[in-house]
């Protein structure tokens, strides 16, 4: 008598473990979703912004980050890269710099305003503006209630208000009016404007030159404009690609008196620390305002938590 290779006992007993082995497998991935899900659960993104600026060569500058104030300041993490720079701008962890890491091109001159953290400011002091420090940065934040970042395009150049006055080689006090500004670059432009002539073309009777500094980086501005007339107010305007900043003069029968105009700046943020001379309120970063002076970056506002990643992460 022979003997079968198996029969519908063995068949049944082979389809039973093929069928827990899959709700085995069933039930693992549902374990693992719900613990994804969990760890997820308890985060999220938070907002960050950032202001778009530009950085006057020479000088200091405030690159604006604000975000999600946490009162919990052991916990902030702020960093500030640069797109192209292998190290960090700026780390600021649990209360303090974190400096390791950072890029040979800024140290010891970059700063965050620490008293304001907590209430959600982290704007980036940078020291002494290079034309180098222009590029894209990105400022990222970890607290308690989640982490976000955001990008900003930071500008460098020279820019100043001119001063109108009477030009001292005119031949008569009244035939023609000097503006001159100390340092710009990239090259401007340069427009007058007359108050009585709202729409004529007032710049075609003025002559302007530029003169580089010794570093042959920066440049002085001087327009000289000719027949100008008594009893009116003119407006010597310089404007680049990162400024635009507005001298004006009145003109009277018996006086001429140099007027100085509040115009708004545009795109500009600073933190209004201590050292800025900012108000006792520490919430945000108050908007940088010049009389007669107005940035003109490209986008005035970026904001976001899922800014285009830079080569670096946490």
């Amino acid at each position: 008598m022979s003997r079968k290779g198996g029969g519908p006992g063995c068949n049944s007993l082979f389809l039973l473990v093929f069928l827990s082995v899959i709700s085995i497998i069933i039930i693992l991935a549902g374990a693992i979703a719900l613990i994804i899900g969990f760890g997820i659960s308890g985060k999220h993104s938070i907002s960050v912004r950032t202001l778009t600026s530009a950085g006057n060569l020479g000088q200091d500058g405030i690159l604006s980050c604000t975000f999600e104030p946490d009162i919990k300041l052991g916990d902030i993490v702020i960093q500030w890269l640069k797109e192209g720079v292998v190290g960090s701008v700026h780390e600021f962890r649990k209360g303090k710099d974190e400096l390791a890491d950072q890029d040979e091109m800024f140290r010891g001159r970059t700063s965050v305003f620490t008293d304001q953290v907590i209430v959600g400011n982290a704007s980036l002091r940078l020291r002494n503006v290079q034309l180098a420090d222009a590029g894209t940065y990105q400022c990222s934040i970890a607290t308690s209630k989640g982490k976000g970042q955001a990008q900003l395009d930071y500008k460098t150049g020279a820019f100043s208000v001119p001063e109108v006055n009477v030009d001292p080689n005119g031949s008569s006090v009244w035939e023609s009016l000097r503006c001159a500004a100390p340092r710009w670059f990239p090259r401007p432009t340069v427009a007058w404007a007359s108050q009585l002539e709202p729409g004529a073309n007032v710049t075609e009777a003025s002559n302007t030159s530029f003169q580089l500094d010794p570093e042959n980086v920066t440049m002085m501005v001087v327009s000289v404009l000719y027949n100008v007339t008594v009893n009116n107010t003119y407006s010597c305007t310089i404007e680049n690609s990162i400024a635009k900043a507005t001298g004006d003069i009145k003109v009277t029968g018996a006086s001429l008196s140099p007027v100085r105009l509040p115009r708004p700046c545009e795109g500009v943020g600073r933190g209004a620390g201590p050292e800025e001379g900012g108000p006792g309120r520490r919430d945000h970063p108050e908007p940088l305002r010049l009389a007669d002076l107005s940035l003109r970056p490209k986008d005035d506002l970026s904001s976001g938590t899922a800014s285009p990643p830079l080569p670096r992460s946490w």
